[in-house]
């Protein structure tokens, strides 16, 4: 029997090597072979043979056949679907096979030799008071965002929205919503160019046709006399919703 050049690939270790066999080999004999290439276990292989496209040309199931009984060609793939349930792969991506220690947030507490501990007694982290000032005027300035120029807004005043294009509207709603910190304004465009119908996430904050509603930050928001156009040059931003 002559040698063939194959590429061996397993489906518990995602992993190929390029391998030599004599095509006079048993089945049988081949799977104790790849059982050390790839750690799949003899008993829990199922070996098909596929093309260099990655076609399936056949499952070598008679493990008394030669591997030469089969239509194997040099740099085809013999690939092992490994059958075990506790495979090289589920043992690092199946969490139900990890041992794992439930504790209470009460107990982690109460630990003195625990990562939390420790931070806290080095005052690292959120346990650092600066670092807790930064964070709660961080949230501040989240909270206060547009403010100022919201307030000189109002419901039902005619405006212009500089984003992603001009787009020109009636101002709906103006407020802190549940979807986002800061101050939004929600308009109602003169032609179909928001992304909602006045709703976000469930909420309703102001009722129109969809794909006429929006909501803005007030920074590129104008109010003024703005009457209707026709054929606005627009496009999508992450500042409006």
């Amino acid at each position: 029997m002559s040698i063939v050049t194959v590429n061996v690939a397993c489906s518990s270790t995602k992993v190929g090597s390029e391998r030599r066999f004599d095509k006079g080999v048993t089945i049988s004999a081949l799977k104790a072979k790849l059982e050390m290439i790839t750690g799949a276990s003899q008993g829990s292989q199922t070996l098909r043979l596929e093309d260099h496209t990655g076609a399936i040309i056949c499952t070598m199931d008679n493990n008394d056949a030669m591997l030469g009984a089969y239509p194997v060609e040099d740099y085809m793939t013999v690939f092992v679907v490994d059958g075990a349930p506790n495979n090289t792969i589920n043992q690092f991506e199946n969490l139900d096979l990890v041992d794992k220690q439930d504790m209470s947030e009460e107990e982690y507490s109460k630990k003195t030799n625990s990562v939390r501990a420790f931070k806290m007694r080095n005052k690292m982290g959120r346990f650092d008071p600066k670092f807790q000032e930064d964070q709660a005027q961080l949230q501040v300035e989240k909270d206060t965002e547009g403010e100022d120029k919201a307030k000189e807004i109002t419901v039902g005043q005619r405006c212009e929205v500089d984003s992603g294009g001009k787009k020109r509207g009636e101002v709906m709603y103006v407020g802190k919503p549940a979807f986002s910190t800061g101050w939004w304004v929600g308009v109602k465009y003169d032609e179909p160019m928001g992304k909602n119908d006045g709703s976000v996430k469930g909420q309703r904050y102001f009722q129109c046709t969809a794909k006429y509603g929006g909501f803005v930050r007030p920074a590129v928001v104008s109010v003024g006399d703005f009457p209707e156009i026709d054929d606005l040059d627009f496009s999508d931003t992450d500042d409006e919703m």
